[in-house]
């Protein structure tokens, strides 16, 4: 039993116009709860802040209510339960975050313990092994079907999402990864640590330019994290019959909504492109094969969790503000102090 009597958690309190602000969240503490038959109470420990929280804070059908705890994933241990699933001591894997405390029942809203790999660390299952990276795979094995020897274009690429996809792009075969970042210290980081053939600041010049620039030859697949310039410059590089993997529109999440479409979309079909939203909900079925498939990467060191860690529950909307701005290299959590 968890000998902490306060819990704390973020709430939304005003729908933000624009860029967010810490005037937008409020820390609210409340007495731990006790679980009830079926549930167990939950010491979260990581806590995963994500762009797609953007877009939930302007409230709306599947949006955020506000005055109550955010949601988003998290990783946590079990303290008490009256679940016959969880026992006290079990690592698990939540949607209850931004918060110390939750109460969760197994299988509920993708409630699910952890395998616990000897060897693999915590960050991981909320990094590469979590949300971030089972969207990567899925964008990748099953939505664009990336091929060995194809050609890849990744934007956002130094984020949780980007970083998780060349590392599974590079294991798939893929001949040449080209990635966009904000800064020059995150293309060097693509190009020396995580072996991409190719990356440019998006800031240096128009992102079309600098994509068929790095990507003379064409490319066959393009994981899109931003949207905008990025995607229509992609679909001026792409091959014919080359596919798109549509994952986030970072481009649009603080209210910029132009261009509405990319100018060249009518490319789609003089090239016989493929072009497919990507929402991690429709395949927490492949968990076990993300699992199978990177586990022994993970252990051997030829694959990293790439995280940048915030520590302390009091900075979680500091971290997630961080997200927006693009200060993270790799995925950002928050390491819960308890």
């Amino acid at each position: 039993m968890t000998t902490n009597t306060t819990a704390y958690a973020v709430h939304q309190i005003a729908r933000p116009t624009g860029f967010p602000d810490a005037a937008h969240f409020a820390y609210v503490e409340t007495p731990v709860p006790s679980p009830a038959p079926g549930t167990a109470l939950v010491e979260n420990l990581l806590l995963s802040v994500d762009p797609y929280h953007r877009g939930l804070m302007d409230g709306g059908e599947g949006g955020f209510e506000l005055n109550t705890p955010l949601e988003g994933r998290s990783v946590g241990l079990v303290v008490a339960s009256r679940d016959p699933g969880l026992r006290e001591g079990d690592l698990v894997y939540h949607r209850e975050g931004w918060r110390t405390h939750a109460l969760v029942t197994l299988g509920v809203a993708g409630t699910r313990k952890l395998r616990g790999y000897e060897g693999v660390p915590l960050e991981a299952y909320l990094s590469i092994l979590g949300g971030t990276g089972l969207t990567a795979y899925a964008a990748l094995t099953r939505t664009a079907a990336l091929r060995e020897g194809e050609d890849l274009f990744v934007s956002a690429a130094a984020g949780g999402v980007g970083t998780a996809t060349g590392h599974i792009a590079r294991l798939l075969g893929a001949r040449r990864i080209t990635g966009s970042a904000g800064s020059a210290a995150k293309v060097r980081h693509l190009t020396e640590r995580l072996g991409f053939g190719a990356a440019f600041d998006y800031h240096d010049g128009p992102v079309g330019e600098q994509l068929a620039e790095a990507a003379p030859d064409g490319i066959d697949v393009y994981v899109d994290n931003v949207g905008g310039d990025h995607l229509e410059g992609a679909i001026d590089v792409l091959r014919e019959y080359g596919r798109i993997a549509w994952v986030g529109g970072i481009s649009m999440y603080n209210g910029d909504r132009s261009p509405a479409a990319p100018r060249n979309l009518f490319e789609v079909v003089h090239k016989s492109l493929r072009l497919e939203g990507v929402l991690v909900r429709n395949h927490t079925k492949l968990q076990e094969e993300l699992e199978d498939f990177l586990v022994p990467h993970l252990r051997s060191g030829r694959v990293s969790t790439d995280t940048t860690v915030v520590q302390g529950f009091d900075r979680t909307v500091e971290a997630f503000l961080g997200v927006l701005r693009g200060d993270n290299l790799g995925k950002m959590l928050v390491r819960v102090d308890s």
